[in-house]
Order: C-alpha cells, then sequence, then structure tokens
C-alpha cells in the first residue's frame, strides 16, 4: 500500500522538526509548508533547506492567503500541524482555525493531527488559571475539527525529555541541579515521561493507522512512567552522587505563584496539576484512545536512563 503523503505544517519548530524527520525516515512523500511569514529569519530558511536536502519537498503558503492553504492542502492525504502552543489566542489557536478551514474547503484530507503534543486538554476543564487557557483553545480546535467533520488523531504526548527529564522536572532549570532538588510533594506521583523523537515516531504511526482513527494516542509507555523520586535516583546512580532532597508543598507550590509573570504562573499551575494531581496518569485510557507503546511494540523507545546521560 502506497504510504500518505504529509504536510507539516510548523516544521521548523522543536517538535515539527523531529516530525518532518521520522515522516522521511517512515517512507513517507513529505511536504513542509514553507510561510512567507518567515520573512528573514535565516535559522528557519536554513532549517527548511535542509530538509529539502534530505528528500522533503517545500509547498510556499501564507496564513494571510487562504487559496495558497487550500492548494497547499490538496497535494497531501495527511495534514500536521506542530506550531508552537506557548503564544496565546493571538496568534496558535487563530492560523490553526485557519487551517482547519482550509482542510476542510479541500476535502481530501483523510487524517489531521492538531497542535497537541502535550496533555489532554478534554481531562484539564478544572484546570487552574491562567494556564487553563492553553487548555480551553485545545479544546476549541478539537471542536473545530469535529464540527468540519475532518478524520483527526490527537497526540497527547505528556512530558518532554528535554523540559521535564533533564531538570529532574525542577521548574526554572532545563539542567540537572549539582546538590540540592525540590521534590513536590513526597515525589511519589506518577509521570509519563517521553523522548521527544519518539513523539515524533508514534505520531507518524498513526496516520495510515485505521486504530487511531478519530481516536486519541497516548504516549505512556511503562517503563517511561514513573515518579519524580524514582527520576532522581536514576540520575543520583547515573552520576554517583547523592542530592539533597527539598519536599514543597502543594500549599507552598501554589503560593509561588504570586511574585511570578504570567509565563511562570501557567508552568506552576500546570506542574501542579503533573506532580501534585497526577493528571497524566490517574485515569484509565477509554476507548476514546490507544496507548502508544501497546499498539506499536515494535519502536524501541527511549527509557529515562538512557535520555538522562546526555546530561553526564
Amino acid at each position: 500500500m502506497a504510504k500518505s503523503k504529509v504536510l507539516v505544517v510548523g516544521g521548523t519548530g522543536y517538535v515539527g522538526k523531529r516530525i518532518v524527520k521520522a515522516s522521511l525516515e517512515q517512507g513517507h512523500p513529505t511536504y513542509v509548508l514553507q510561510r512567507a511569514e518567515i520573512g528573514l529569519d535565516i535559522d528557519k530558511l536554513q532549517i527548511l533547506l535542509s530538509f529539502k536536502e534530505q528528500g522533503a519537498c517545500l509547498l510556499e503558503g501564507s496564513f494571510a492567503d487562504h487559496q495558497s492553504l487550500v492548494d497547499a492542502v490538496k497535494k497531501v492525504d495527511v495534514v500536521i500541524c506542530t506550531m508552537s502552543g506557548v503564544h496565546f489566542r493571538s496568534h496558535n489557536i487563530l492560523l490553526q482555525l485557519k487551517l482547519i478551514e482550509a482542510i476542510k474547503e479541500a476535502g481530501n484530507v483523510k487524517r489531521f493531527l492538531p497542535s497537541e503534543f502535550g496533555m489532554d486538554p478534554s481531562r484539564m476543564a478544572h484546570a487552574l488559571e491562567p494556564g487553563r487557557i492553553t487548555f480551553d483553545e485545545k479544546m476549541e480546535i478539537r471542536r473545530a475539527i469535529e464540527d468540519a467533520n475532518i478524520p483527526f488523531t490527537y497526540v497527547v504526548a505528556n512530558c518532554f525529555g528535554g523540559y521535564f527529564v533533564g531538570s529532574l522536572s525542577q521548574l526554572e532549570r532545563l539542567t540537572p541541579p549539582k546538590e540540592t532538588v525540590r521534590l513536590y510533594g513526597g515525589g511519589n506521583v506518577k509521570v509519563a515521561f517521553m523522548d521527544e523523537d519518539d513523539v515524533a515516531t508514534y505520531a507518524i504511526k498513526t496516520i495510515d493507522d485505521p486504530r487511531t482513527l478519530n481516536k486519541t494516542l497516548h504516549l505512556r509507555p511503562p517503563q517511561n512512567t514513573l515518579t519524580q523520586r524514582q527520576l532522581i535516583e536514576t540520575w543520583e546512580k547515573l552520576c554517583g552522587k547523592k542530592l539533597e532532597k527539598i519536599s514543597i508543598s502543594a500549599q507552598d507550590f501554589l503560593a509561588s505563584m504570586k511574585c511570578m509573570d504570567l509565563a511562570g504562573q501557567v508552568g506552576v499551575g500546570h506542574f501542579y496539576h503533573i506532580f501534585y494531581e497526577g493528571c497524566l496518569t490517574n485515569f484509565e485510557i477509554g476507548e476514546e484512545g490507544e496507548e502508544a507503546s501497546e499498539l506499536y511494540p515494535e519502536v524501541k523507545y527511549t527509557r529515562m536512563d538512557q535520555y538522562l546521560k546526555i546530561y553526564l
């Protein structure tokens, strides 16, 4: 069976460049939207040109030109949006809604993967402000997709290793602390951690799979579903040094919001739901979803002890 043709929108970003790579590696004819909006951003242009060297095709298009999006979408079977979600409504959600309109008009797309790749927004209606907006916006995108009858797969990737593993899940840093590490409560809540390249591999696996049509793919492999304490202990074994552990209560952690900017407040809220509530693992995956490592046992996903070695 012929491989689906894939269009990646947002291919120069953190997730996007990995999606492009995985799509090419799995043999899909791969297209990347080259947006006029990049202007003089030489770094993004060089990433796009590197995709071309690897065998991807660049399609020119602009969110300011609806017909250009429709024309790009008509050339493919699958659209994957990986535009960053760090910007609030003025940017990401409006662009995705434009993309959905183009997909609806084109009428040929057999699968759309919107820009999610984090926590499951359908389980976060109770989320704390101001971070709740990120989940509300993702749910607005989901409703637009389903109202337009566009076939979809939602990818819930949980915690990226680069943001949560290298730092031992310390909010304010990206590398392992050298002396002291903060525990969220007792550090015993289960969390699902993922290598970013594996996220892309699993996402591409779904696009021709009828088992994931109109479903949510949860990336929650058993050997990467660890407590923060287990993650810290893994690092201690690797580096041969014990860290001083300081437990912070949920009340004190939430109180730290008061002296933070908006981005910091969003981060605290998300960390609270992950490390105190256990929102990534405190539910069973029902009929509306599938777990990636069960669905694709052939994927040799990166364990977190392997992931942490790059920080030694």
